[in-house]
């Protein structure tokens, strides 16, 4: 999209972009720290941050890792960082106990890349009772995992869950001290290449659920009220890298490589497992519709995994976790 006409629409929704925007040198750019966690759905941010695609926008955003997924809505509405890259699970968790967050941009739907990862000798979701399974609680893991036993028939109380973020999980599924454990990308591949890529395997992954967890960025009301003109321009940004990666798919790779400590070859395989949302596609996750990709129809689900467990006491309005305005302007 050319800039021009990016900065017309979006002061016509009355954000007030126009020459903030497109700050020159000699202004301070404005700062905005998003909080992730590792994770190949975030590498148009990766690629962004890399490349200061940022720069002529007249804005600096940082990204800040968290080893766990968990930690992000506190970190978000305690104003320890700006906006979030985060499942929209979490989104409809935290806005269940108070803390309501707005979906500003759908980035990806996990694919594959989120995985229940377990032994050989357990061939199937079923195999798990009774059994120790490692995943993080109140995370992606937790959802996936909530949503392969009820599939299943099953509950969390037919398994032993261990606590455990998703970077441990790996170390405690290879050295035996768990014979299963849910996590996601790169860390699943970790698993799986342990002895020889003979000894573990995946038995449910985010595939046999498609846009069931799905990652969005999200900040609170009053941000987007104060920090429209800087939402717009990463959002914007993200279109731009979507664009670098496909152009230069080489060079995308090793800049996100570098980013998450993975090979370029491992990058093209990860890639495989998410689907990067592309700017034409983003109104349909807003709108009402019978698909998983559809943020009512996943969300539907995620309240009732998350009210029967008792993470939440009440489903949660989903239009009220959505703010589609940023996206209606970058499908123009």
């Amino acid at each position: 999209m050319h800039k021009r006409s990016f900065l017309i629409k979006f002061c016509a929704l009355g954000i007030g972009l126009a020459g903030a925007l497109l700050a020159n040198g000699a202004q301070a750019a404005s700062a905005m720290k998003i909080g992730l966690t590792t994770w190949i759905g975030y590498s148009p941010f990766y690629v962004a941050e890399a490349l200061d695609l940022y720069k002529k926008y007249g804005i600096k955003v940082t990204l800040q890792t968290f080893p766990d997924p968990a930690a992000l809505p506190s970190a978000l509405s305690g104003g320890a960082i700006d906006g979030a890259l985060m499942t929209y699970d979490q989104v409809i968790g935290a806005a269940g106990q108070g803390q309501v967050f707005k979906v500003v941009l759908p980035v990806d739907y996990s694919n594959g890349g989120d995985a229940i990862v377990a032994a050989k000798a357990l061939a199937k979701i079923t195999d798990l009772k009774g059994k120790k399974v490692a995943y993080a609680p109140l995370s992606p893991s937790d959802f996936l995992i909530s949503y392969a036993l009820k599939s299943n028939g099953m509950s969390a109380k037919d398994i032993s869950p261990v606590n455990m973020t998703p970077e441990a999980v790996p170390a405690a599924v290879i050295s035996g001290a768990v014979p299963a454990g849910v996590t996601y990308e790169p860390n699943v591949s970790q698993i799986l290449a342990a002895g020889a890529g003979q000894k573990f395997h995946v038995i449910y992954s985010s595939r046999n659920a498609p846009g069931l967890i799905a990652d969005v960025l999200a900040f609170g009301d009053k941000k987007i009220a104060a920090n429209g003109k800087e939402i717009a321009a990463i959002t914007q940004v993200y279109v731009e890298a979507m664009k670098y990666m496909k152009d230069k798919p080489a060079d995308a790779a090793k800049l996100i490589g570098k980013a998450i400590g993975v090979s370029p070859k491992e990058v093209g395989e990860q890639l495989a497992g998410v689907y990067n949302i592309p700017a034409a596609e983003m109104a349909k996750s807003y709108a009402k519709g019978k698909d998983t990709t559809s943020y009512y129809t996943s969300g539907a689900i995620i309240n009732e995994l998350l009210v029967k467990s008792g993470q939440i006491k009440k489903p949660v309005d989903i239009a009220t976790t959505l703010d589609d305005r940023f996206v209606k302007v970058l499908a123009k």
